[in-house]
């Protein structure tokens, strides 16, 4: 989390400096909002894993702060399980903008300088980056690569029964006191961090949103004299799209001071002359401006239209887009090459008794569209 420690007015002209210019944050980073860069790290081998403490390596590797490192080494399962929400969430924000301008372009340069902005696009990484911790621990302790925690953190019977049926549940209650502590508590002395730790927030309540119950009967004959229910997460790709949706529908913010308690809160502003809302509690006078929702996402400032290289992405030139549908957009406007290519692809395949797939090669000519410079 940015810590800013300028007045609030200064803030929209200097948080490009406030990483170099203020002192250490009270939290360090994690995965797509790390300061470091990303890279999706591999599982330790079989014979690492005879090794005492190998995954100690791979928390170190994770470039995580004091207190991060200690939760990642005292528990082997837990190194992996963040990478893997590293790899979850990188991959999850690379295919929801995969035909936009900005198509979640990670490299370390770009990522560094778009988590110095307030962003729609910042924005998005907080909540994919918490929502991908949460969803990954919550798997990993339901597959048993955890030793704290299970599917079930209540150790009866019926809890043992329903591991047998393989009614095991994703452990979201684990999963979420994990993340908080993880994530540790934030500075919200300005904006930004205020607008921060809402976005991580918002990612992990649309994994909470997504978890349904799932039944399974026993019994003679399918009857359903005995049923065991356990919770499940949703898709990560269905939390993806959700939080796409919320990056669609992002709201601008910007401060408010409560007049009562004298502290600073986020608030949406209003077009000049824009009435108040009705249905608002205030006082006599000037109201305060409308307070965005709890799962709405957040960004402080207008994104750049990214056509062109610059320090938060590579631009457009050269990239794919599929005519008629999104290459006007895509290309800004610039207009888009046109170039022909045989591929060749398995077709009319047919499964041979028993065990393989016999397939023909097809050869056909397609076009491949990508962005003028």
């Amino acid at each position: 989390m940015l810590d800013g420690h300028l007045p609030l007015g200064w803030l929209c002209c200097t948080l490009i400096v406030l990483l170099s210019s203020s002192p250490p944050p009270t939290s360090a980073y994690f995965g797509l909002t790390g300061s470091e860069p990303l890279s999706v790290l591999p599982s330790s081998t079989q014979g690492e894993e005879r090794v005492p403490h190998a995954h100690y390596k791979l928390c170190d590797r994770l470039k995580l702060e004091r207190k991060q490192r200690r939760m990642c080494r005292r528990d082997p399962g837990v190194a992996e399980t963040l990478a893997e929400a590293i790899s979850i969430s990188a991959l999850e924000c690379q295919y929801q903008f995969r035909f936009e301008r900005w198509n979640c372009t990670l490299e370390g340069r770009y990522r560094a300088n778009l988590l110095k902005r307030g962003f729609k696009e910042t924005a998005f990484l907080y909540a994919i980056s918490s929502a991908g911790l949460t969803h990954a621990m919550a798997k990993a302790c339901s597959a048993g690569r955890m030793e704290r925690c299970t599917c079930d953190e209540d150790p009866d019977l019926e809890n043992r029964k329903a591991w047998q049926w393989g009614g095991c549940g994703d452990n979201l209650k684990y999963s979420n006191k994990f993340v908080k502590d993880f994530l540790g508590k934030r500075s919200n002395k300005d904006l930004r961090a205020r607008v921060d730790i809402h976005n991580s927030n918002v990612g992990m309540k649309v994994i909470k949103a997504g978890v349904e119950t799932t039944c399974k009967c026993h019994g003679v004959s399918g009857s359903c004299t005995v049923q065991t229910c356990w919770r499940q997460l949703a898709p990560f790709h269905e939390i993806g799209k959700q939080l796409k949706q919320r990056y669609e529908a992002s709201v601008k913010v910007g401060s408010s001071t409560n007049e009562a308690t004298g502290e600073g809160g986020i608030s949406q502003p209003r077009a000049p002359g824009q009435p108040q809302p009705p249905g608002l509690p205030g006082p006599v006078g000037p109201r305060p401006d409308p307070i965005p929702r709890t799962t709405d996402l957040l960004h402080i400032e207008d994104s750049p239209n990214f056509c062109r290289p610059s320090k938060f992405s590579s631009g457009t030139t050269a990239r794919k887009c599929h005519k008629d549908k999104n290459c006007e957009a895509i290309c800004c406007g610039r207009g888009h090459n046109t170039q022909s290519r045989v591929v060749t692809r398995p077709c009319q395949c047919q499964v041979r008794w028993c065990c393989y797939v016999e397939c023909k090669q097809c050869s056909q000519k397609e076009e491949v569209y990508t962005c003028k410079g």
